[in-house]
C-alpha cells in the first residue's frame, strides 16, 4: 500500500505521521500487507509498525525524521540497558511483531545534526562534562525493534541518526542484510551513533553490511549494576554471526558494550576493517558482573594506519554500584585468527583489578604491520598464546602468562 493512499507527501516539510501511521493500521485491520514508501522526502513523527505489516522503502524514497520531539510522544521504552518511564520513542517502532520485513533500496534519515549540536552544546555547559547524561537530550532512534521472532532487515539506509540506529532488544531469529549505516564525513562526532545494538537478543546475523559511524558499529549489550545477572528482562546475547560486512569508520567494529552481562557465541568473519577503529573490544564494567565467552575473530583484512586490534578494559563511565561489593566478571575463549594487513597497534588487556579473571585468549595465524605500539600490552593476569604470528617481519609464538600485580608500565610480549 502507496502511504500516498492516505494523503502522505513527499515534499521533505508536510508532516506525515498521521497518515503513514492510518496506512499501518489499515493494513493492519485487513489481515496485514507491506506499506510502501516511494520516491520522495517523507516527513514524520515517531511510528508504530503492527504484526503482519512490513515496510518497503524504494531506491530514491527517504523516510526522514522530524527533529520537532513534540511527535514523538513520551512513553515507556528500553534504553541503556533498564528502560526509562518517560523518554521518547525510536522513528520506527515495533513490538512482537514476529516476521517484520523492513526492506527495500531507500533511506530512512535522523535528520540528526542539529539534534547532534544541541547535544554537544548542553554537554560543554554542564558542571560536569564528563558525565554528562546521554538521555538529558531527546533525540530518536531510528528504529527500535523488540519481542519479535523472524526479523529482516534488508538493503534500507540507515543515515543521520539523532541517537542509536537500530536498536534490537529481546529478538531472535534477526536477519540485517545489506544495510548502511552512515553519519556525514565532516561531522567529526555525532553523538551515540552505534549502528547495531544487540540488546538481549539471540540469533542475529549481520552480513554484507557497511559501517561509517561514530560510535560503536555493532554492540552487544544487556543489564548494567551489581545486580545484572539476576535481571530476567536481560537474557544473555548469544549465537551472533557477523560476516562479510565492511568497516570504514567506528569507535569498535565490535564490542561487548557499555551495558553488557553475558555475551557467548560471537563469531565475526570476512570482514574488512578501513577505519582507525578497535576491532574487537571488550568493556569491563566494575560495577557490574560480566561473563564474555567463545568469541571468535576470523579472516579480517585491514588497512588503515590506526587503530587496534583487542582492547580488553574498563569502561567506568556513570558506575554505580548501589552499595554492592565489587562484582566479579570472567573473560575466556577469544579467539582472533587469520588476520592480516596493515593497522596501528595490537592493543592492550587490562582488568579491573582484583574483579577480572582473564584467560584463554588464543592468537594464531595473524601477518600484520603495525606502525604504533607492535605488541599486545597485558596488565595484570591474562593469559594468552601466540602461534604462528609475524609482525612487522618478527615471529612472536607461544605461551604467555602474567601474574604479578599491576604494573605501570604493564608487559609487552616480546618474539
Amino acid at each position: 500500500m502507496d502511504i500516498k493512499t492516505y494523503g502522505a507527501r513527499g515534499d521533505g516539510a508536510f508532516i506525515n505521521t498521521a497518515a503513514i501511521q492510518s496506512a499501518i493500521d489499515a493494513l493492519s485491520a485487513k489481515g496485514g500487507g507491506t506499506v510502501v514508501i516511494p520516491k520522495g522526502v517523507f516527513v514524520s513523527g515517531a511510528l508504530f509498525m503492527k504484526p503482519s505489516v512490513h515496510l518497503h522503502l524504494q531506491a530514491d524514497a527517504v523516510l526522514r525524521c522530524t527533529t520537532d520531539m513534540q511527535h514523538f510522544p513520551r512513553r515507556r521504552t528500553r534504553i541503556e540497558g533498564h528502560f526509562e518511564d518517560r523518554f521518547i520513542p525510536a522513528f520506527i517502532n515495533a513490538d512482537r511483531c514476529d516476521g517484520l520485513r523492513v526492506t527495500g533500496q531507500g533511506t530512512l534519515d535522523g535528520a540528526g545534526r542539529p539534534i547532534w549540536d544541541k547535544f554537544w552544546a548542553l554537554r560543554k555547559a554542564a558542571p560536569d562534562p564528563a558525565n554528562f547524561p546521554n538521555l538529558s537530550v531527546d533525540r530518536a532512534r531510528l528504529m527500535l525493534i523488540e519481542n519479535s521472532r523472524n526479523v529482516t532487515i534488508e538493503g534500507i539506509r540507515f543515515k543521520d541518526s539523532q541517537f542509536w540506529n537500530l536498536h534490537l532488544y529481546r529478538c531472535q531469529g534477526v536477519s540485517i542484510r545489506g544495510a548502511s549505516f552512515v553519519v556525514p564525513d565532516d561531522y567529526k562526532q555525532a553523538p551515540s551513533s552505534d549502528a547495531i545494538d544487540i540488546d538481549s537478543s539471540q540469533n542475529v546475523t549481520v552480513e554484507d553490511c557497511f559501517f561509517s559511524v561514530t560510535d560503536d558499529c555493532i554492540a552487544a549489550k544487556g543489564s548494567k549494576g551489581p545486580y545484572a545477572m539476576s535481571d530476567r528482562e536481560s537474557p544473555p546475547v548469544e549465537n551472533i554471526r557477523i560476516r562479510n560486512c565492511h568497516f570504514a569508520r567506528g569507535h569498535q567494529a565490535f564490542t561487548c558494550g557499555s551495558e553488557a552481562t553475558i555475551v557467548r557465541n560471537v563469531v565475526m568473519e570476512n570482514c574488512r576493517v578501513t577505519g582507525a577503529m578497535n576491532l574487537l573490544m571488550l568493556k569491563l564494567r566494575p560495577d557490574t558482573p560480566q561473563y564474555y565467552g567463545d568469541i571468535e575473530v576470523r579472516d579480517i583484512q585491514l588497512d588503515s594506519d590506526g587503530g587496534r586490534i583487542l582492547l580488553v578494559e574498563p569502561w567506568s563511565q556513570f558506575r554505580d554500584l548501589k552499595g554492592a561489593a565489587p562484582p566479579h566478571s570472567v573473560v575466556r575463549n577469544i579467539r582472533l585468527r587469520r588476520i592480516s594487513g596493515k593497522f596501528g597497534s595490537f592493543g592492550v588487556i587490562r582488568p579491573n583489578p582484583g574483579q577480572t579473571e582473564i584467560g584463554e585468549i588464543d592468537v594464531r595465524q595473524i601477518a600484520l604491520n603495525l606502525d604504533q605500539e607492535a605488541e599486545l600490552a597485558v596488565t595484570g593476569k591474562a593469559t594468552v598464546l601466540f602461534e604462528d604470528v609475524v609482525i612487522n617481519g618478527r615471529s612472536v609464538n607461544g605461551p604467555a602468562r602474567k601474574e604479578a600485580p599491576v604494573a605501570p608500565d604493564g608487559y609487552r610480549l616480546s618474539g
